[in-house]
């Protein structure tokens, strides 16, 4: 067994003991050298976990490569059965993620309570999925044979995950993984690793074979991915995080064709039109831009308001944000929790200071928060242009910028003029102009009266430089798959 750590969870008696190793082919392994994890609520190292060198990460596409087939010849039926025990396990060991989450990423713990929740459920629906794996059987063009189209494994993968999601992401590409009939290696993001050193415990308690799934801690993560896209043996990357990681692994896996999957950054546009009800858009920005102190890739980052509804909204939206709690996850009643670390909240402290005076008025907020911790003041800025500081990048941050249109073709127009595309939101009563506007949006998913859309049977993913790739739906287990072609004589 790992060397441990006992987290306490403040305020409270609980406690939890959490591997701080790798694992590797069925086996903990403990390293002398190690790196901190932060508590972004205080800005204190709170535990510290095993930091990974090449050798490690050979070693584990050596233990994925050497299970890949005796793991792909697994019945679908049992691999589904042995997914409903990864479920149950976590649904067991539910409160433990749901503290870690709070003390290693911020989250309120309402927050790490939905996110726990979500990740069951798309378990459940992976679990299910893994039997249900269907391929074709029809005649040749001529008639003179039968085609037979089966899906295989894609074979071993490597699973890179963000920090501002730990469970949710994780689990949702290991589970996918592994229902699919692939080996894996799980690289998890450095500030968040514990969260997925228990999601291994799961797994491995659940009786999943030596070799099938490994967990790679390491402080330097591109030294990592290169060892592995370098190796003929991988065959699958699937990634979540920033446009530019994503797109050096993209250039990385060309050089052995190696299978890719990336859900990268957004800059979503959440649309207002006059006829919205505008209580329930703002109740619905409110939700999509400061669930996560704003650092989700589906967050609302650019808020358009049509003009006959512009001041109602702006109103009503100021209000609801001047009233959110800001404090550490662990204390009751708290709305936004910190920035992941001082890096990231002195990055959007400038860029609001940029704007502000010249392009933007602040509504409320715009400010750090002193003391301990990395927390940054929800804020709403009313914008007086298209600034590029709100379609060029990912703000990341509970920043709220409000622009407004006089035209639906002018908001449409605005939406689609960035390099991202994955989420998109519209606030309208008129059905016919949902439908029609949501297929003029540039993005993989548009939420239509709602400000949250993940869902295990839907496809999760994006479009332009947003990603590759689904993640969801009978999608899931697909992007883990290749489709063979056999051409059967039957005369």
């Amino acid at each position: 067994m790992s060397r441990t750590v006992t987290v306490h969870f403040p305020g409270t008696a609980r406690q939890h003991t959490v591997p701080t190793g790798l694992h590797v082919d069925g086996e903990w392994i403990d390293l002398d050298h190690t790196f901190d994890v932060v508590d972004p609520a205080t800005g204190e190292p709170f535990a510290s976990v095993s930091d990974a060198t090449n050798a490690h990460t050979r070693a584990a596409l050596d233990a994925a490569h050497a299970a890949q087939a005796s793991w792909a010849d697994v019945a679908p039926r049992v691999r589904g059965d042995l997914m409903h025990g990864i479920h149950q396990l976590l649904t067991d060991r539910a409160e433990a993620f749901i503290d870690l989450m709070v003390l290693e990423a911020g989250k309120p713990r309402s927050e790490a309570a939905g996110e726990m929740a979500l990740t069951l459920d798309f378990v459940k629906w992976l679990a299910e999925q893994a039997a249900h794996v269907h391929g074709s059987f029809s005649r040749g063009s001529r008639g003179n044979f039968r085609i037979v189209a089966t899906m295989q494994p894609v074979g071993p993968s490597l699973l890179v995950s963000p920090w501002n999601f730990p469970v949710l992401v994780p689990a949702r590409k290991a589970v996918a993984a592994l229902a699919a009939g692939c080996t894996a290696i799980m690289k998890p993001a450095e500030q968040t690793p514990l969260t997925s050193a228990l999601l291994m415990q799961a797994v491995v308690d659940a009786g999943i074979p030596a070799g099938v799934l490994n967990l790679v801690h390491t402080s330097r993560p591109g030294e990592l991915s290169t060892e592995l896209l370098h190796d003929r043996r991988l065959r699958k990357v699937s990634f979540t995080g920033s446009v530019a990681v994503g797109s050096l692994m993209m250039r990385q896996a060309a050089r052995n064709v190696v299978s890719v999957q990336l859900e990268l950054g957004g800059n979503g546009p959440f649309i207002v039109l006059d006829d919205a009800d505008v209580e329930h858009a703002v109740a619905a920005a409110v939700a999509a831009k400061f669930r996560n102190a704003g650092q989700a890739c589906v967050a609302a980052n650019r808020i358009i308001l049509q003009q006959g509804i512009a001041a109602e909204f702006t109103e009503l939206f100021v209000d609801e944000v001047r009233n959110l709690v800001v404090g550490p996850g662990y204390r009751p009643g708290v709305d936004v929790g910190p920035m992941i670390s001082e890096t990231q909240r002195q990055a959007i402290t400038g860029t609001v200071q940029s704007v502000v005076g010249a392009q933007a008025d602040v509504l409320v907020g715009g400010k750090p928060v002193g003391g301990d911790g990395y927390f940054f003041e929800p804020t709403v800025l009313a914008m007086r242009d298209k600034a590029p500081e709100f379609s060029g990048q990912e703000l990341f941050a509970p920043v709220a910028p409000l622009f407004v249109v006089d035209s639906i073709d002018e908001a449409v127009s605005f939406a689609n003029d960035t390099q991202y595309g994955l989420a998109g939101y519209l606030f309208t009563r008129d059905i016919s102009r949902a439908v029609s506007i949501s297929e003029r949006l540039d993005v993989g998913m548009v939420g239509v009266n709602r400000g949250l859309i993940s869902d295990p049977a839907a496809p999760f993913g994006g479009v332009k430089s947003s990603g590759l790739g689904r993640e969801g739906g009978h999608h899931a287990l697909e992007d883990f798959m290749e489709t063979k072609y056999i051409a059967l004589t039957t005369d």
